[in-house]
């Protein structure tokens, strides 16, 4: 049994930093929210593409650790994607990849599930991105689904194609969510607020957007509403936007709005509920970023982090 369905790579990230040896970090966008999930104590399944050498074998540890069950295609005759994460003096990472996104079929899927999350470059890679669109038509009619771009331009190809497959993962989703550098890219020169409308306007209920040390949005029909950043030190950015979107699912499942029967009511929810998710998300990222490579909050620590 899971609640949570995640599709989508793990990256063995080898991150590489000014005056310091190059460390392996497990990684991924998508298997970085099955973490952070985990991590937060719900019930979450990965369904991706990892190798039986020893990187995969170190993300599958990872993962485990967490308590996320793995399926897909695994060990043998399967490729684990590298990253290579430079980062510079102040901590923000750039990436060189080396992935291929291969998955052959979703096959027999845990049972249970009420929210399935697409990210990054599994969602719109061929050929396994043919079998992340059967898992969301497999699922739609019970789950809720939830979309982060995590837009890495040097693997999209041309950009207008890249948009083009963005905006049909854009209108499967009920909750989206991207960063102001994500649309920076999608769409050059136009303002965030006027790109969230707009994925709206094709079928989510609600559009979150992350700006850094800004802090976050989060844009529905009834209108926009901000959070501030929380405050702290930096190691790395790595893995912040994947923590944020960890935290808000597990912020929309304890308030019961997750699942195909709670559509109406995420597409609803109020200034209040979005405030306290957006907050309990930017919580989330900062614990993430005072410690090196993706490594979310437990619930333990996240509760104590916001006072509770």
């Amino acid at each position: 049994m899971s609640d949570f369905l995640v599709v989508g790579e793990c990256v063995a990230d080898i991150v590489r930093a000014p005056g310091r040896p190059d460390v392996t970090h497990p990684g991924g966008s998508p298997a970085n929210v099955a973490y952070g999930l985990g991590r937060l104590e719900r019930r979450v399944t990965l369904l991706t593409q990892l190798g039986g050498d020893p990187a995969g074998q170190l993300i599958g540890a990872h993962l485990r650790s967490a308590g996320v069950e793995l399926l897909g295609d695994l060990g043998a005759g399967a490729v684990t994607p590298t990253a290579v994460v430079t980062l510079d003096g102040w901590g923000r990472a750039s990436y060189d990849f080396d992935v291929r996104w291969t998955l052959r079929s979703a096959g027999p899927l845990p049972a249970g599930v009420r929210h399935v999350h697409l990210g990054s470059i599994g969602a719109v890679t061929e050929p396994g991105a043919a079998a992340v669109r059967e898992v969301v038509a497999g699922l739609h009619g019970r789950a809720t689904v939830s979309y982060d771009p995590n837009v890495r331009p040097a693997l999209l190809g041309p950009r207008e194609e890249a948009v083009a497959r963005v905006e049909e993962r854009v209108a499967l989703s009920d909750l989206v969510k991207a960063s102001d550098e994500d649309l920076a890219w999608l769409y050059p020169g136009q303002a965030p607020a006027r790109v969230a409308r707009r994925w709206l306007a094709s079928g989510p209920g609600a559009v979150l957007v992350t700006f850094g040390a800004d802090g976050s949005a989060a844009y529905t029909a009834a209108g926009e509403v901000r959070a501030a950043a929380v405050p702290g030190e930096v190691a790395d950015t790595v893995g912040a936007g994947d923590s944020f979107m960890a935290a808000v699912l597990d912020a929309l499942a304890g308030s019961g709005l997750l699942g195909a029967a709670a559509r109406p009511a995420l597409g609803a929810l109020d200034e209040a509920g979005w405030a306290a998710a957006l907050h309990r998300a930017a919580t989330a990222a900062a614990l993430t970023v005072a410690r090196p490579g993706a490594n979310p909050p437990d619930l333990t620590e996240l509760r104590a982090a916001l006072g509770r």
